[in-house]
Order: structure tokens, then sequence, then C-alpha cells
């Protein structure tokens, strides 16, 4: 099989692809439920332009998915991603031991895929993550397409949950 050698569209899920509107209650609670945030992930509803944007890319890159999701959603994520027709392509996902918040680890994954191939673009969702990107020198495609809540956004950054 012939290596791809296309650059890379490098896509977020949630709030970018997968709309976690429905989930983020469970993040709104004192303690976080983060097994019923993540175990409710499969029942995501899909965002159209998130998708249209995946589906475009692909013609002329090879996607790729980012996710501060832990390792152990990798099932549920692959199954949804392929229940939604969206391309094929290699998914990074964090340890699920890995609390850095997703700005650092995310940064960390683009710039190991950097080495090898043009990052033609991530799309995400995360403004924190989207400027360290930017910074780095990145092009980035920032997704406003879903709500997130402040307990999302908190969680992300301090926990290093998403």
């Amino acid at each position: 099989m012939a290596q791809d050698i296309r650059p890379l569209a490098v896509f977020d899920l949630d709030n970018t692809l997968a709309d976690t509107a429905h989930r983020q209650r469970f993040l709104e609670r004192t303690p976080r439920d983060w097994s019923a945030f993540f175990a409710a992930a499969p029942d995501d509803p899909p965002l159209a332009r998130g998708v249209e944007l995946a589906l475009e890319s692909a013609r002329e890159c090879e996607v790729v998915y980012l996710t501060g999701r832990p390792e152990r959603c990798r099932a549920d994520t692959v199954a949804w991603l392929a229940g939604q027709g969206l391309p094929e392509g290699r998914v990074w996902m964090r340890r699920n031991d890995d609390r850095r918040p997703a700005r650092r680890t995310k940064l960390e994954t683009l710039r190991t895929l950097s080495r090898g191939r043009e990052v033609r673009m991530l799309v995400d969702d995360d403004e924190l993550v989207c400027d360290e990107a930017e910074r780095a020198g990145f092009t980035v495609v920032r997704a406003r397409r879903a709500s997130g809540s402040e307990a999302l956004k908190d969680a992300q950054e301090r926990e290093g949950r998403t």
C-alpha cells in the first residue's frame, strides 16, 4: 500500500464535528461525572458544517482526528466517525492518565505530525488550543458551530479531560 503524502487536515471532535450539548450537564455537577459524559458521546448529533468541511478537506488532504478524549473512548469514537460518514483517518487521543490541558497535548501532537507531513490546517473549537497552534505557526480554522458550556471550557483547561 502506498504511503499517503497528501497534507494533513486535523479535526477536533467535540463541538467541532460532534455536538456535545446534550451531555454537558454531566460536567455542571460537583463532582463532574466524566464517566457519564464520555458514555453519552455515541449519541452526539453531528455538526453539519464540521462534517461538510471534513468531507471537503478529504479531496486534497488526509483527514486525521485529534481529540482530548481519553484512549478508553476509542471504540465509541471510531464507530461514531464511521456512522457519520466521515473520512477514515487516524485518531489521536490522550492517554487515559494524561490530565494536561488540551492546548498542551494537542500542540505536542501537531508538532509530531508536522515533522513528517505538511499540516494544512487544524479545525478546533477550543480558543486556547487555537491560540497556541497559531502561535506555533499552524493554520487554524476556528470551529464556532456549537455552544460549549463554561463547565466544559473549564474542564478542558483545568482538568485536562477533553
